[in-house]
């Protein structure tokens, strides 16, 4: 592992998105992706002076792999206001499809091994022939991922995008890998666990018949700070850094538990003859635009006007039993202030649906300004 990969990475992981509304996922959530991966080819270094010699004698320097299968699952939780906070865990593997090595003393890049047959193409640094490449590499990672989700209010037709960093633990194991040399299979055999990083990018597509459910495809940059593989080449044990860099392409599905379902549409009223009261957070107490609303509502009053329902609502950030209480609250403060201007109290009829029927239809725990409300209906 390079500094310059350090950095790179570390400015991945720091760097946060710009805040914009976003479409909110609430409580908890599992998702899950299958796809595939490249892992980018890994320089094989020794980690003492007899273990880098040993390598280039065996003609050990690095090895590339081919397109292979990715795969993860996450449980996470939604805050409702565009981020996510999730653990993942992680599986990936790739063939091996090429082992490179150079001569003693080249500064020129190592040239891809091919596979003739034994005893004829390319050497190594000893003077052996070499044929063939072998091998797997496999990883196991479990990660903390932070995610933040952008609402484009339907531009994409309903798709939405996001962007995530995480950081957390990856195992990675080296079966067999290596290539013959004459007549003999040097092959690499180990696992090591290194602490690691990812930045993700995807985007997400509800599908309407199953509320909380949803499409996704993503691509994820995964990087770690490198392994050391213990494995016994030529009889002896060596000690071998490896790389980890990596790049997934993956589909999957996410469902949110706490979604809300469609709610149908309310009949319309005449503007005319509904007035909208709003309120702050978890308060029944009249603001001054409130008293002016009401106001407006008892000069409408006029001939005709038999009765009033004065309704009272919550959004759905609180325990049911509480926002019942409150909407009833909140009914009856706009009823009296009603009455203080000249409204008669016979004529008005006051109600509490706590946090059913929802202007705005949002998950259990959301904070929904618009749903803190008192209907004024003159009829």
């Amino acid at each position: 592992m390079t500094y310059g990969k350090s950095i790179c990475v570390a400015a991945i992981l720091l760097a946060s998105p710009v805040m914009v509304q976003a479409q909110p996922v609430s409580g908890f959530y599992l998702g899950g992706g299958i796809g595939g991966n490249y892992l980018d080819r890994s320089d094989l270094s020794g980690s003492s002076a007899a273990d880098k010699s040993a390598l280039r004698a065996l003609g050990l320097d690095s090895a590339e792999f081919s397109w292979g299968f990715a795969g993860v699952l996450s449980l996470g939780w939604g805050y409702g206001n565009g981020l996510r906070a999730e653990i993942e865990a992680s599986y990936r593997q790739n063939e091996v499809s090429g082992i490179f090595s150079r001569s003693a003393g080249s500064a020129a890049p190592p040239p891809v091994v091919t596979a003739p047959p034994l005893g004829g193409g390319k050497t190594n640094a000893a003077g052996f022939a070499q044929s063939g490449s072998t091998g797997t590499a496999t990883s196991f990672g479990a990660m903390l991922n932070l995610m933040y989700d952008f609402d484009l209010n339907g531009a994409l037709g309903g798709i939405n995008p996001y962007l995530g960093a995480g950081l957390g633990y990856v195992w990675h194991e080296y079966d067999e890998v290596g290539t013959k040399v004459g007549n003999t299979m040097s092959v690499l055999t180990g696992d090591s666990g290194s602490w690691g990083g990812q930045a993700i990018a995807g985007v997400s597509l509800p599908i309407a018949a199953v509320p909380g459910l949803a499409m996704t495809a993503e691509y994820r940059f995964m990087m770690t700070s490198g392994h050391e593989v213990n494995s016994t080449l030529s009889g002896t044990k060596r000690t071998v850094d490896l790389d980890n860099v990596n790049h997934s392409v993956l589909v999957g599905l996410r469902y949110a538990f706490n979604a809300a379902p469609a709610v149908a549409a309310a009949a319309p009223v005449a503007a005319a003859r509904t007035f909208l009261v709003f309120f702050d957070w978890s308060k029944a107490d009249l603001t001054d635009r409130a008293r002016q609303i009401i106001g407006e509502a008892a000069s409408a009053r006029g001939a005709g006007v038999t009765r009033i329902e004065v309704n009272g609502f919550t959004d759905r950030s609180g325990p049911a039993d509480y926002n019942m209480q409150l909407s009833i609250r909140r009914a009856n403060a706009v009823a009296a202030e009603l009455v203080r201007r000249g409204v008669p109290r016979n004529e008005i009829v006051t109600r509490g649906f706590g946090e059913e029927n929802n202007l705005v239809p949002t998950a259990d725990g959301v904070r929904e300004p618009q749903n803190r409300r008192v209907e004024i209906i003159l009829k």
